[in-house]
């Protein structure tokens, strides 16, 4: 009897147990990443109906969330995000609060049900959704202590309070808050997101959040030839056998040699790499502008502008504490030559994000731009505008950025 207390029916050591939760775990992480975010959130991959239920069966199982809503949230998060309306922001409610209680910002994100209504179409709405999922969304879960109680004793009962805390650590905490605080960025977004990590694995691929945040609607979250993107990795295994059916993943950029003046391949392909081109404007433009500043007042960079006001240039001071914010404005008015360099980029950036206006007049203005650049007499600038009149995509298959 004590034996059974202890490990079940089965009789398990701990080494099996601990096989057991490296495959349900992952498996955990796949319905989230796989399913709930790639496939339902964002639409960038469809999977065969019965690899769809394996994942909305686990995840009612290991869970308790339900689609629509996790959904939801996370459109909300990303039409919302980084202001006091996003669900889980860490400028806002603190990385401390993100990180350690994400489980009940997301019970306050899901008790908002105007925001559900809202953002939650398109989600699976058929019986087993109505009459098991949605309904007796809490029973999987009590189901499974039950299973595991009897399959693996005290051990079960141990397990199944690791699984229940895997996603409120990994995705709601790590992935919600420091991948919006901590790590490195390959584009500067409209927002803090960053990779954790440049080897998606152990969130299937959710470390890559940066990258996700440039392209949400793409089913690749790897963008970089040194970057891994496991959740990708078991897409492809499943296109391989006909289990799923990738829709979108993020335009490949192609710089054509020798374009004298912006054309309709260059909007199209600035509009879906506008935060590229503001990337590339910071690393091509700003940043050697800023090293020659360094050398004409004879001084190290590290003097000329502290290392945290230089990050803040790249989006104008947007996420600097007011002190900080102020200082780096005051040190741009004292500079004119880095003065004009930002007020350009900013109105690159003003063309880019346009609304309410025409593809003719948006090339039009941009047109306008790339000449004003070529006649600033500022190097940098001029290869930049040379770059940027020669993007073009290659490949049909594009994911917008939202």
């Amino acid at each position: 009897m004590l034996d059974f207390i202890a490990s079940g029916f089965t009789g398990a050591g701990w080494g099996v147990l601990a096989l057991y939760l490296l495959l349900a775990t992952q498996l955990t992480i796949f319905s989230v990443t796989l399913y709930l975010h790639r496939s339902l959130a964002h639409r960038g991959v469809d999977f065969h109906p019965a690899i769809a239920h394996v994942f909305r069966f686990w995840s009612w199982l290991t869970t308790a969330m339900i689609a629509r809503e996790w959904a939801a949230i996370h459109r909300k998060h990303h039409a919302k995000c980084e202001t006091e309306e996003d669900p889980h922001s860490p400028m806002y409610k603190g990385i401390g609060k993100v990180f350690w209680n994400g489980v009940e910002l997301y019970r306050e994100a899901r008790a908002d049900r105007a925001a559900i209504d809202q953002y939650g179409k398109g989600c699976p709405d058929d019986w087993i959704e109505r009459n098991l999922y949605t309904r007796w969304a809490t029973s999987g879960v009590v189901v499974l202590l039950f299973v595991l109680a009897f399959l693996f004793g005290a051990k079960g009962v141990a397990a199944w309070a690791i699984q229940m805390a895997w996603i409120p650590l990994w995705a709601a905490g790590v992935i919600n808050g420091l991948g919006h605080w901590w790590g490195y960025r390959n584009f500067h977004t409209s927002d803090t997101a960053t990779n954790l990590s440049p080897w998606g694995v152990w969130v299937g691929g959710e470390e890559l959040h940066n990258n996700h945040h440039a392209f949400p609607s793409s089913a690749k979250f790897a963008l970089r030839k040194w970057e891994f993107d496991i959740g990708w990795a078991a897409i492809r295994t499943f296109q391989s056998v006909r289990l799923a059916k990738v829709l979108r993943v993020a335009p490949t950029l192609n710089i054509r040699p020798n374009i004298r003046v912006p054309d309709m391949d260059t909007l199209k392909a600035l509009l879906a790499h506008r935060f590229q081109a503001m990337t590339d404007f910071h690393r091509h433009v700003v940043k050697p502008a800023l090293q020659e500043e360094a050398a004409a007042r004879d001084t190290k960079l590290s003097r000329l502008l502290p290392r945290k006001l230089r990050h803040g240039l790249a989006d104008e001071g947007r996420w600097l504490s007011p002190d900080s914010r102020a200082q780096l404005e005051q040190w741009v008015a004292d500079s004119p030559r880095i003065r004009t360099l930002i007020e350009k980029r900013a109105q690159l950036a003003a063309v880019l994000e346009a609304r309410g206006q025409s593809a003719a007049e948006t090339l039009a203005r941009l047109q306008a731009w790339c000449s004003e650049a070529e006649a600033s007499g500022s190097r940098s600038l001029q290869v930049f505008a040379a770059r940027l009149r020669g993007y073009a995509l290659r490949g049909a298959s594009s994911a917008m950025p939202a």
